[in-house]
C-alpha cells in the first residue's frame, strides 16, 4: 500500500504552494545532517493533499525513504492499545471504574512511595485502587525508568525497568514485577507517563483471552487491512527498516544508534503493547481515518462514534490541562492547554501552548520523533515518520502543525 497524493489540494482547501513549504523546511533538517530522512502525509476530508519523503531511511546504506519504509513508532503503539481496550469495553467486558485487580491480582495491594531515598523508599498503602480508567489516562501513579526524575523511577531502574524490561520477561511476568514496585501518586490524583499502556495491555489478554500480539493481528490490524503493522521485522523486510539515529551531543549531527535499533529485528518476548510497534505510513493512515470517520474504515467498524468522542474527551482530574499537574517526567507532548482522554493527548485551548490547533483535535507521537494528529473539526490528519530520539530533541511537531494550518485557506 502507498500513501500517494490523491486529490489537488486546492479542492480540499489547502494552498499546494503553501504546502510545499512542509518538504522545502524539513529538508532542511536532512541537508544540515540533523535527520538522515522523512515521510510526511497530510489528508483532509479522507482525501490525501500532501505526501512526501524526503533523504534516506539509511544514511549508511545509501538507502532512500520510500513509500513502504518500516518506521519504530514506539508509543503510536499506545492509541492501537487503547482501541483494543476500549473494544472490549463495548463488548461489556468490563467499566472503566473496574478495578484492575480483578483481572491482574499482582496489583491488589499497591503502595505508593511517599518519601525517602533509593535506598530506603518509605511506602505507604494506596487509597484508592488502580482502575482501568486510570491505566488509560496515566493516572495510575506508574511512570518510566527512563525518566530519571524521581526516586521511583530509580526504583524502576533498580528493578530492570529501564528502557525495556527484566531480560526473559514476557508481558505476564513485566506486569508482575512493576506491581512489585512503588506508585508515583495515589492513584488518580495527578498525571504521570509511563507504563500504564503496557499494564492496559496485559489487561487486554487476561479480559480477551488472547495474547495481545494475536488480539491486535485478529481485531484491528488484519480487519483494518494494516498487513504492515508488526512487533518485529523478520530478513525479508529487513532492508525496508529506517534506521535509528540519535542526535550527537557536541554537533547535533544525527548518529547511529543500532545499540537500540537492531531490537526491532528480534522477535521480542515481550508484546509491549506501550512502544512494540513497526509500521508504516500507508498503515498508520489507515488507522488514523478510522479515528477521524468515528470508528469506521472501508465497512470494518472497530468502535461506535461515540465511543471515539467519549475517549477524545478530557478525562483528566477536575478537568485540568497536563501543565496543572505539572508532571516532571517524560511525555510526548506540549502540557499548556492539553487534556488527556482515553488514550490521546486532547487539546483544550491552542493559545498557551502557542501551537495552532483546533479544540478536539486529539493525538500522539514517539520516543523516536515520529507523531500524527486528528482534527476533527478542520478534518484534517497528519502523520509525521522520522527515526531521531529523543522526541523532545527538535520541535518538529509543532513546526508541522504550524506549516500544516497556515496552508488551510478555505
Amino acid at each position: 500500500m502507498s500513501v500517494a497524493q490523491s486529490i489537488d489540494a486546492a479542492q480540499i482547501g489547502f494552498d499546494p504552494a503553501r504546502l510545499a513549504r512542509i518538504d522545502q523546511h524539513f529538508g532542511r533538517y536532512v541537508d544540515d545532517g540533523r535527520l538522515a530522512g522523512w515521510q510526511v502525509v497530510v489528508t483532509r476530508r479522507g482525501e490525501i493533499a500532501h505526501s512526501s519523503t524526503y533523504g534516506l531511511r539509511d544514511r549508511e546504506a545509501g538507502a532512500p525513504v520510500e513509500q513502504d519504509t518500516l518506521w519504530r513508532i514506539y508509543s503510536m503503539t499506545k492509541p492501537i492499545t487503547s482501541v483494543a481496550a476500549m473494544m472490549l469495553w463495548e463488548e461489556g467486558r468490563f467499566e472503566l471504574n473496574d478495578e484492575i485487580s480483578r483481572w491482574l491480582p499482582e496489583f491488589a495491594d499497591a503502595r505508593v512511595f511517599d518519601k525517602g531515598s533509593l535506598l530506603k523508599p518509605y511506602t505507604v498503602p494506596a487509597v484508592e485502587p488502580i482502575r482501568v480508567w486510570h491505566l488509560l489516562t496515566h493516572t495510575a501513579g506508574l511512570t518510566y525508568g527512563f525518566a530519571q526524575t524521581s526516586v521511583v523511577d530509580g526504583l524502576y531502574r533498580a528493578a530492570g525497568f529501564d528502557l525495556g524490561v527484566p531480560p526473559g520477561a514476557d508481558l505476564a511476568a513485566a506486569s508482575a514485577g512493576l506491581a512489585r514496585l512503588p506508585l508515583l501518586f495515589q492513584p488518580g490524583t495527578s498525571w504521570n507517563y509511563g507504563v500504564a499502556t503496557d499494564v492496559l495491555g496485559r489487561l487486554v489478554e487476561v479480559v480477551s483471552g488472547q495474547s495481545l500480539d494475536a488480539f491486535f493481528a485478529d481485531r484491528i490490524l488484519g480487519p483494518l487491512g494494516m498487513s504492515d503493522t508488526r512487533w518485529w521485522v523478520d530478513e525479508p523486510d529487513a532492508k525496508r527498516l529506517a534506521a535509528l539515529y540519535t542526535p550527537h551531543p557536541s554537533t547535533g549531527q544525527a548518529v547511529r544508534a543500532d545499540a537500540i535499533g537492531r531490537a526491532a529485528l528480534a522477535e521480542p518476548t515481550f508484546i509491549s503493547g506501550g512502544g512494540g510497534l513497526v509500521s508504516t505510513a500507508a498503515d498508520y493512515h489507515r488507522f488514523t481515518q478510522l479515528l477521524l470517520r468515528g470508528g469506521e474504515l472501508d465497512g470494518v467498524r472497530l468502535l461506535a462514534p461515540r465511543t471515539i468522542r467519549f475517549m477524545t474527551s478530557n478525562h483528566l482530574p477536575g478537568g485540568g490541562d497536563l501543565a496543572s499537574f505539572r508532571p516532571e517526567g517524560f511525555a510526548e507532548t506540549v502540557l499548556e492547554g492539553i487534556g488527556f482522554g482515553l488514550g490521546f493527548a486532547v487539546v483544550q485551548d491552542p493559545v498557551p501552548a502557542k501551537v495552532p490547533s483546533s479544540v478536539g483535535e486529539f493525538y500522539w507521537g514517539g520516543l523516536a520523533s515520529t507523531a500524527f494528529w486528528v482534527d476533527p473539526v478542520e478534518q484534517v490528519t497528519a502523520l509525521l515518520f522520522t527515526q531521531l530520539m529523543p522526541s523532545s530533541t527538535y520541535p518538529l511537531r509543532s513546526q508541522l502543525r504550524q506549516l500544516v494550518y497556515s496552508a488551510l485557506i478555505d
